[in-house]
């Protein structure tokens, strides 16, 4: 049932906007005209926040009576918010389990119109992955209280600190062996859907793979990346961060090709499906590596 203060026409309440995506996620709305409403945990440096242009509300996760006053007109909640990348020593997967069902729950006392959950890629086929099927689990969730919801599932970001990192030591963060492929898609675009996503009406109730063109391999990114960079790149080691047993399991489960996205829904959905080329030639040029 919706809440009487629930709104078709009020403010966007983004969930993550602190976060790298999150920040794109918020700009997006920005530049579509949306009016936005920012739930950021106490001590966040809101400084990268256009000025005058984003209501902020402090609150957590972790904290469920922060969240439904936060909810109170919105016209929509759209969530990036993970603690599995350990951005905050605190941050941990809770983030992903609890935290995702206290929004959900809340959510759907306070009778919010549309929310949009930022996803991954066939997460329901990878049990073994701990963040993946925290998105599963939040995805059934949704299910479960009818809450109006679109899952966008992005495959891995051609993008992101790592991959810069790597990129500017001659390296490339190749996931796996030729011949077994994997979906990559660049931050931007995610965030351009995850903005599309908060009106589409034929959106409401899908879970939407995210990509581009066509997967790689590792061997493939590392030419394609090669041949733009006008130099020569060698494979990173993928070994998890510090052995961390979720990022184990993440780069196994690649060793599968069972993450390859299927696109025909984004592209009905959000339009054309970008090009791998021009994700990469995006991503360098973002970097300060893309030779003149």
């Amino acid at each position: 049932m919706r809440d009487s203060h629930s709104s078709d026409t009020g403010p966007v309440l983004t969930v993550g906007s602190t976060g790298d995506l999150g920040g794109r996620v918020l700009r997006e709305l920005l530049t579509r005209g949306k009016t936005v409403r920012a739930l950021v945990r106490p001590g966040s440096d809101i400084s990268r926040f256009p000025k005058d242009r984003v209501e902020v509300v402090r609150g957590d996760l972790l904290d469920p009576s922060s969240l439904e006053p936060a909810m109170k007109g919105v016209s929509a909640v759209v969530t990036t918010a993970i603690g599995y990348s350990h951005r905050r020593e605190t941050d941990s997967l809770k983030v992903d389990t609890e935290g995702n069902r206290n929004l959900i729950d809340s959510a759907k006392r306070m009778g919010v119109p549309r929310f949009v959950l930022l996803s991954i890629l066939t997460c329901d086929q990878a049990k073994d992955v701990p963040h993946f099927w925290a998105k599963k689990l939040a995805e059934d969730r949704l299910q479960e209280l009818g809450v109006p919801y679109v899952a966008l599932r992005p495959g891995a970001f051609l993008g992101g600190p790592w991959v810069k990192a790597a990129l500017e030591q001659g390296q490339v963060m190749a996931m796996t062996p030729a011949g077994v492929p994997v979906t990559y898609i660049a931050p931007d675009e995610v965030a351009r859907a995850v903005a599309l996503a908060v009106d589409a009406p034929r959106a409401l109730g899908l879970k939407v793979d995210l990509g581009s063109d066509r997967a790689l391999s590792g061997p493939e990114l590392i030419e394609l990346l090669s041949t733009l960079m006008n130099k020569p790149l060698r494979p990173a080691q993928m070994q998890g961060r510090g052995g961390d047993a979720d990022m184990v399991a993440m780069f196994r489960y690649f060793q599968t090709g069972k993450y390859v996205a299927d696109t025909r829904q984004q592209q009905e959905l959000f339009g054309p499906v970008p090009k791998i080329e021009d994700e990469a030639r995006k991503m360098l040029a973002e970097f300060g590596l893309l030779p003149p």
